[in-house]
């Protein structure tokens, strides 16, 4: 039985924590926080319930697994999925209104048919044949094996089978997913369908790899779930099994180091009792045979005192500039019958919306795309008079400031096209901001991982799982395989193969 130190309460920390558990292993969870669960966090105000982070689940599938693996009650019996369904509704420049049905890729070429007409369905119907090839290339490498030693082949190879474009004599192909969206797609409609999964995670469609066709594709062919309550409860769900797998949690203990002793790790060193973002607390050390760290490459590297934490030649990872900016709405009246789960209203202004995100410097777009969340869930509302909203929009991580009071603002005057009247429902709001990002989850700026993408020179892989410190791994959305809720737990059971089975580990088979 080995001791393990985890850092961080987060959902990848506690998949490995409950995993590593059920191994026979004495595990203790440090949380600088008050709470486990990370970026899934509840606000409550007047008998209104709103999730402050990811507010959908794609591919539960990893957390039925997460369930199965450490306890006889599977995942529906701890809390209620329901599949969302339409898993959006897309609102576009011009006013077009789409459905999209979940879980159905023929489904969703049939909508687009009789929105945008035969030909544009075809195209997004032939797209999604491309995009499956590339899931299909990437799924392991990418989501269920430890990060390739040789990941530069990862890095350099674009798994998304482009169709030659011909353009001024010469014929090219897609190397990235807003040259997709021109030269494949060809319909303005259809190009904000696709770069809006790229803003939705924070990436410039004009950068990001044609291999990001692997996002749609997923929600196409998975589907898109709801937790009942809110998202947190997912987060309770999984604190619950760690502790019943007697997994122990120390909550407002703030690791300041990891310590080693004869070239591996020895174990951790924290203050116990300091209060969140701050204070004073009594030093303590916990010795450990591993430790697992569910933090930002920056964090560990200081926590390691500059130790190599990373082998020679190893990916880094340059990702992490965008965060999001979240308003939480209650409204007086109720949710109107048929009403769609999920609406993303799109830009009236590409181009400005993204040299405003990524341009130097970046800023806040005057037309952004904005994701409306109306659950049908009446643990969310006081009665069936009233009704919970959240908005969301891509923002530049470190943004703060009465900007951002202002950017609230316009994202409401953006929903008012996918909910009718807002405003004079409006009780009151709620802005949660990336300084609030930041303080849940501890990364700079509020910046938010992204899921690992194959190509564009490895700048969107991350930091492998093992580390140049033995018995030292991370964990969550800053390590392989990045960022989302399935990611996170995909991580957590990757370091808990490592751990049990040894560097011969391979994944799931």
């Amino acid at each position: 039985m080995a001791r393990i130190a985890v850092i961080g309460a987060g959902l990848g920390a506690m998949a490995a924590a409950a995993r590593l558990a059920v191994a026979g292993h004495r595990v203790a969870v440090y949380e600088r926080t008050d709470t486990y669960g990370g970026a899934l966090r509840r606000l409550e105000r007047e008998g209104f319930a709103f999730d402050t982070g990811p507010g959908l689940l794609p591919l539960p599938a990893v957390y039925r697994d997460l369930f199965v693996k450490t306890g006889k009650e599977p995942l529906e019996a701890c809390v209620e999925l329901v599949q969302v369904d339409p898993s959006s509704r897309h609102v576009f420049a011009d006013g077009t209104r789409v459905p999209l049905p979940n879980a159905s890729r023929a489904g969703v070429v049939s909508a687009l048919d009789a929105a945008l007409g035969p030909a544009a369905a075809k195209r997004w119907g032939d797209f999604l044949v491309r995009a499956r090839e590339t899931w299909d290339r990437t799924r392991r490498p990418l989501l269920e094996e430890p990060l390739w030693p040789d990941w530069q082949v990862l890095a350099g190879r674009e798994p998304y089978p482009a169709v030659p474009h011909r353009k001024l004599l010469r014929t090219r192909t897609a190397g990235t997913l807003a040259e997709v969206a021109a030269w494949e797609l060809r319909d303005p409609r259809l190009a904000s369908l696709l770069e809006g999964y790229a803003l939705e995670h924070g990436l410039d469609p004009r950068s990001t790899p044609a291999s990001a066709a692997v996002l749609p594709y997923m929600e196409h062919a998975f589907g898109t779930w709801y937790v009942r309550g809110g998202m947190r409860e997912l987060a309770r769900a999984v604190y619950e099994r760690c502790l019943a797998r007697r997994v122990e949690f120390r909550f407002g203990a703030e690791i300041t180091g990891v310590l080693e002793k004869d070239g591996r790790v020895a174990g951790v060193e924290f203050t116990e009792g300091a209060s969140p973002g701050g204070g004073s607390g009594n030093g303590a050390v916990a010795e450990a045979d591993h430790v697992i760290a569910g933090v930002t490459p920056g964090v560990l590297d200081r926590l390691t005192r500059g130790t190599r934490v990373r082998g020679e030649g190893e990916v880094v990872g340059r990702f992490g500039t965008a965060s999001r900016l979240t308003v939480l709405l209650a409204l007086r009246g109720g949710r109107p019958e048929g009403t769609p789960h999920r609406t993303v209203v799109h830009t009236r202004d590409r181009e400005a919306e993204l040299e405003s995100l990524f341009g130097s410097p970046a800023g806040l777009p005057a037309h952004p795309t904005v994701t409306v969340l109306r659950p049908d869930d009446p643990a969310l509302v006081p009665d069936a008079g009233h009704e919970s909203v959240t908005l969301t929009s891509a923002v530049p991580a470190g943004s703060a400031g009465p900007d951002l009071d202002a950017h609230a603002h316009t994202m409401i005057g953006a929903a008012e096209r996918a909910v009718p009247g807002l405003r004079d429902r409006l009780l009151y709001s709620e802005v949660r901001t990336p300084d609030d990002i930041a303080e849940a989850t501890g990364a700079e700026g509020g910046a938010v991982p992204v899921p690992a993408l194959a190509a564009a020179g490895g700048r969107l892989l991350h930091p492998s799982n093992s580390t140049g410190i033995p018995g030292l791994w991370t964990v969550g959305g800053w390590s392989h395989p990045g960022g989302g809720l399935p990611h996170a737990g995909m991580s957590g059971a990757l370091v808990a193969g490592l751990i049990v089975e040894g560097p011969g580990f391979r994944g799931s088979q």
